[in-house]
């Protein structure tokens, strides 16, 4: 199969790598003054080894794909949408694999709605060199939409032969939201405090930060109609590995731009329309928001 990476960073990186080691073709599209500091391979090490893999390297969209997967940061999405040329070349299914809620209708809006398979990933996977990805946690869990379950089973299983848990979900609003209950309160407040996982459950003030946090997104969630399992969410936090971080506290860490209102925002808006008060996320967005002043 043929597949092209819109976002070559720590999640693109670990899929194209992946599935270009699995033996398909795997094209990088990359801003026009990257192509030339890439090395044309991916090289990923993971928790059962590493792999190496030849790689194209485009900076547009030239020929028919099977897959286009869209792992930008939301930020970045308008203007790397550039690189896919409106009436382009055929795309069989489009797959954002973006942090946040938004970016799914701004996506129906530009391509054909049933060619677009959103999905959701949880991992700790990083960018530390162009072509060098570097997955820090033990799993990498993805999730697609139903309705792309006939055009992407083939590419589910040869993620799952390396590894990677790949399933398909019916109920996308509460796929992608309760995604997001689990990412805001753990960004956020591993972001606001500068700790670890480990540190924050270790002091019991943040901890009831990130608790009151959970507590929010989730009642957001269900006022959207996602049926999110709080319980479980706080209990899949509690589970992660001790020393992890979250992708925005690295952001912020080394002076990058954080996803602060893809990851935010949504909870904040949302709490805002249906009359729930979410103050200690506005609170955690408030401390990352001064921070990023200074």
């Amino acid at each position: 199969m043929k597949h092209a990476i819109l976002g070559a960073g720590g999640v693109g990186g670990l899929v194209g790598a992946t599935l270009a080691h699995e033996g398909d073709q795997v094209t990088l599209l990359l801003r026009p003054e990257t192509p030339v500091r890439h090395p044309g391979y991916l090289r990923l090490e993971g928790p059962t080894g590493n792999i190496e893999a030849p790689v194209r390297i485009d900076t547009e969209l030239r020929e028919p794909v099977d897959v286009l997967w869209i792992t930008v940061k939301a930020y970045q999405l308008v203007e790397a949408l550039q690189t896919v040329p409106r009436n382009g070349p055929e795309i069989v299914a489009i797959v954002p694999l973006l942090n946040g809620i938004d970016h799914v209708a701004l996506l129906r809006s530009r391509f054909d709605p049933k060619r677009l398979v959103p999905g959701t990933i949880a991992v700790e996977s990083e960018r530390v060199a162009p072509g060098h990805i570097i997955q820090r946690s033990p799993f990498a869990r993805l999730a697609l939409s139903a309705i792309g379950e006939r055009q992407l089973e083939g590419v589910a299983g040869r993620l799952r032969r390396a590894g990677l848990s790949c399933e398909f979900q019916t109920d996308e609003k509460r796929m992608l939201w309760s995604k997001l209950a689990f990412l805001a309160p753990f960004a956020l407040t591993t972001t606001a405090a500068i700790k670890s996982k480990q540190e924050i459950f270790a002091d019991p003030a943040w901890r009831a930060r990130l608790e009151s946090a959970v507590r929010e997104a989730c009642a957001v969630a269900v006022a959207e109609g996602a049926s999110v399992d709080q319980a479980r969410i706080l209990t899949t936090i509690e589970s992660l590995p001790p020393t992890m971080r979250s992708s925005m506290q690295k952001d912020v860490s080394v002076g990058r731009t954080p996803e602060l209102d893809a990851i935010g925002g949504p909870i904040i808006r949302g709490g805002r329309i249906h009359g729930i008060d979410v103050v200690a996320t506005r609170q955690l967005v408030a401390t990352i928001g001064d921070r990023l002043a200074k």
